[in-house]
């Protein structure tokens, strides 16, 4: 796939997206910064690629609560500016964003159009990406996605393995549930969306993709144990007996029909998921 430029280079999903596309131009941090939107956009009117990706964002949600004025201009407004310029080029977007523009009440999974309402800075930061993204009347799908993990950068499952090296008991939040969501599948549903977008413009819009089934994060850790073969215990406990400086959503669960219908992409078994990434760990060790 040429014509390909990801703003992203070390993150979970660009990692896996330069397995798939080496032959796309990754931007890292030293290239784009996207604290400086206006460059970010400079990047793209000048690099002549029919397709953007942008994979990379602030992600440190508890961070973002006391830095929201940075969050802003890497999840918000650079995207904005990148989806501007991509206009100008006649490129197609794809902006990866999450299920926290979400506020996480109920139980049941939230449509692509269901009201958003974002409980922290993270949130409102994504949210204010996504609309930045729709306002520059591009060709654009917007791709929200949840609990990413995989053999690199921070993550759930690393932080779980880490853990267990030292504990043979953990406290797991139980009422926080959503769809455990592996990186490179991600990154492949990234790369046929783009290319459905390429071929028939008329599939824009916002899409959501995590993993199945929906889970605890209790259970996704017993999952994880058992198939790293790792005796420790996990205990159950309520998101109120773990305080964060950013409240985190209940209700993860996003709808993903409307991905299937459009481009005919599944939810990714995160189970399978988990063997490859526990697999892939044991080989960088």
């Amino acid at each position: 796939m040429s014509g390909v430029l990801v703003f992203g280079k070390t993150g979970q999903v660009a990692r896996d997206l330069a397995a798939l596309v080496p032959e796309a131009r990754f931007l890292g941090r030293d290239e784009a910064d996207l604290t400086d939107p206006a460059a970010c956009g400079g990047i793209v009117r000048a690099s002549g690629a029919d397709l953007v990706i942008n994979a990379a964002a602030y992600t440190a949600v508890d961070q973002a609560e006391a830095d929201e004025a940075m969050a802003a201009l890497v999840n918000g407004a650079a995207p904005g500016a990148i989806a501007e310029a991509a206009v100008e080029i006649g490129a197609a977007l794809v902006q990866i964003s999450t299920d926290y523009v979400f506020d996480g009440s109920g139980s049941t999974p939230w449509l692509v159009d269901a009201p958003t309402a974002p409980l922290g800075a993270y949130g409102r930061t994504k949210l204010a990406g996504e609309e930045a993204v729709r306002a520059a009347g591009g060709v654009h799908a917007i791709l929200r996605t949840s609990w990413v993990f995989s053999a690199h950068g921070t993550n759930f499952v690393k932080s779980m393995l880490r853990l267990s090296q030292t504990r043979d008991r953990l406290n797991v939040v139980a009422d926080q549930i959503g769809g455990p969501t592996p990186a490179r599948p991600i990154a492949r549903a990234v790369l046929a969306i783009g290319q459905a977008l390429r071929d028939d413009p008329t599939k824009f819009g916002t899409y959501h993709f995590t993993g199945a089934p929906d889970v605890s994060w209790a259970d996704f850790a017993r999952e994880i144990f058992r198939q790293a073969g790792r005796s420790v215990g996990v205990q159950d406990i309520p998101t109120s007996t773990y305080p964060t400086p950013a409240q985190r959503p209940l209700n993860s669960r996003l709808d993903c029909s409307r991905t299937r219908e459009v481009f005919g992409i599944d939810r990714p078994e995160w189970r399978a998921g988990l063997a490859e990434v526990l697999k892939d760990l044991k080989e960088l060790s």
